[in-house]
């Protein structure tokens, strides 16, 4: 799973019909450079290659007063909103430990109804409970990490991780109940 490709859908998606300069300033303004990676090569590979599987339309527009070729719009198939949503509730819903991946889809979460978009991160958080106690469910009582050396560290980490991830995603789940940004199907 791709946090490029679910970002190119997304812009795509909320243009409804785009040239790549004008997903790739979308990303740029919500700092996805930076943070996923979708630097202009990346942007426009997934456009190219997105086309090619049938998730996107090419249009050719206008062409180039300056005497090159027409400028290239992209507009989301049938199977590309399926592709799309598919994506974001995937990553809305996993434990996936990708924080690009997951940044994507919140930046996206929008496009779900709110008990969708609830639903998907309860499935998460559930995932992450699951997971923490698959770390500590073979410790046994009383265990002093700090006496591991190195691989109570490690151990320590993972613990760390499934309990900020989780406590992240309750708050969200909470601001969602509470009524925090127009989802969906909202007016």
């Amino acid at each position: 799973m791709s946090a490029v490709r679910l970002l190119v859908l997304g812009a795509v998606r909320r243009r409804a019909r785009a040239h790549g300069y004008q997903v790739r300033a979308d990303l740029e303004a919500w700092g996805a450079h930076q943070w996923a990676n979708a630097k202009s090569g990346s942007v426009y590979h997934a456009l190219k290659a997105m086309t090619g599987e049938g998730l996107l339309l090419l249009h050719e527009t206008t062409p180039s007063t300056a005497g090159g070729p027409p400028r290239l719009e992209y507009e989301m198939t049938g199977d590309g909103e399926q592709a799309y949503f598919t994506l974001l509730r995937a990553a809305l819903s996993h434990r996936d430990p990708r924080l690009d991946l997951l940044a994507a889809a919140v930046g996206l979460i929008e496009d779900l109804t709110r008990a969708e978009a609830i639903d998907l991160l309860r499935l998460r958080a559930a995932a992450m409970d699951e997971w923490r106690a698959g770390i500590t469910g073979e410790l046994p009582a009383g265990t002093d990490l700090e006496t591991w050396g190195p691989v109570g560290e490690v151990l320590g980490l993972w613990i760390h991780t499934a309990d900020s991830r989780a406590e992240w995603t309750h708050r969200l789940i909470r601001r969602l109940e509470e009524g925090s940004y127009r989802m969906a199907g909202e007016n």
